[in-house]
């Protein structure tokens, strides 16, 4: 800044002019707009720092949220134990299958050797226990490829269903859900509904066989009834283990029961007029008229008949199938799952005492 000599002069005059005041003007001036840059700077530092905290702070309020949303969305231990059980049994499930797999192969590499021994021993007219080609196999006793399969096929069926059982046996024990009961409860159902599907298939193959039981124990086969057990016995020895049972379930019970026993003694008084009628047949005169032997005649009429076997045997089955629906809806989830427990337990305890008894001691003869 330059002022005039008559500006020094007339600030002189007026005793305006003084090189320290205009120092102290030039200091306050300078410290004023030093003052100035500092609000700045402290502003631009503050908005910084308060950018920071909000950054932080938002931060800290997302992170919650997002924990809350994981904690939220993580499945419980329940859930998780559920899909390690479910893990567990698909992995035995299919080891299960590669050995039933496995077996298979080597029973069909077995059925091919007996087939060329069978056809050895024809083309030689051997002849086993007065039958050509009657070879002993598995439970049956019989070549059939049919019965062979299915005899493998029920092996695994009853690993399945103890398995099953434990299942259901364990669920009750803790209390579970009705929506998880419900799931074990389907599943026993399908398991039964599985086995009808394998003994309709069987009998068609060999009619005889399911008859017999051959493939049960020796307990089980002494309640047999047409290849199974009775509905309205099997209904009698459950209901106890159903209590307490509603009035209206007690009388759709008796009711049940009741129309099982009459479908049974129909199919019984069935069975036994096909016995008199094969009876009759074979014991007739094989003879014609012309004294020429009808022998084959008669087989083949005796054959016809025989094929009513096939019908008696899916029926029963059906019968008994209709029993298990029809105890399916009359009862509640839980009731259903003690009722499938009970009968699975009934089945394993009489296979036990097939066991024990063949393995009982004998006196020495």
């Amino acid at each position: 800044m330059s002022f005039s000599s008559a500006q020094l002069m007339t600030s002189r005059k007026m005793g305006i002019y003084e090189p320290n005041h205009q120092i102290l003007m030039w200091t306050e001036s300078f410290k004023n707009d030093s003052s100035q840059n500092t609000s700045g700077s402290t502003i631009v530092e503050a908005d910084t720092k308060l950018d920071n905290v909000s950054e932080d702070a938002l931060h800290g309020m997302l992170v919650p949220s997002k924990k809350f949303e994981q904690e939220a969305n993580k499945p419980s231990d329940k859930v998780l134990r559920r899909l390690a059980q479910n893990r567990e049994a698909a992995r035995k499930s299919r080891l299960r299958k590669k050995a039933y797999v496995q077996q298979l192969e080597t029973s069909r590499i077995k059925l091919s050797q007996l087939e060329q021994e069978l056809g050895r021993a024809k083309q030689q007219g051997l002849y086993l226990g007065g039958i050509s080609g009657d070879y002993s196999i598995g439970m049956s006793g019989s070549v059939n490829p049919g019965v062979a399969t299915f005899e493998m096929e029920y092996g695994h069926w009853v690993e399945e269903q103890n398995r099953q059982v434990g299942e259901l046996r364990a669920a009750l024990q803790a209390h579970v859900s009705d929506i998880e009961l419900r799931i074990l409860v389907d599943s026993g159902m399908n398991h039964y509904d599985e086995l009808f599907r394998m003994k309709t298939m069987v009998a068609k193959s060999d009619v005889f066989y399911v008859m017999s039981g051959m493939w049960r124990t020796a307990s089980e086969r002494f309640f047999l009834w047409i290849g199974g057990f009775r509905p309205s016995e099997l209904l009698k020895i459950l209901s106890p283990q159903l209590q307490p049972l509603t009035e209206q379930q007690l009388v759709n019970v008796y009711s049940l029961q009741q129309s099982s026993q009459q479908a049974e003694d129909a199919l019984s008084q069935g069975m036994e007029k096909l016995q008199q009628t094969l009876a009759e047949i074979l014991v007739s005169d094989p003879l014609g008229s012309s004294g020429v032997a009808n022998y084959m005649g008669q087989m083949a009429t005796a054959m016809v008949q025989l094929e009513a076997l096939i019908g008696f045997v899916t029926q029963a089955d059906n019968l008994r199938q209709e029993a298990l629906q029809q105890m399916y809806r009359i009862l509640t989830t839980r009731q259903a799952a003690r009722g499938l427990l009970a009968l699975g337990d009934y089945f394993q305890r009489l296979r036990a005492l097939s066991s024990l008894w063949a393995a009982r001691p004998r006196e020495p003869t």
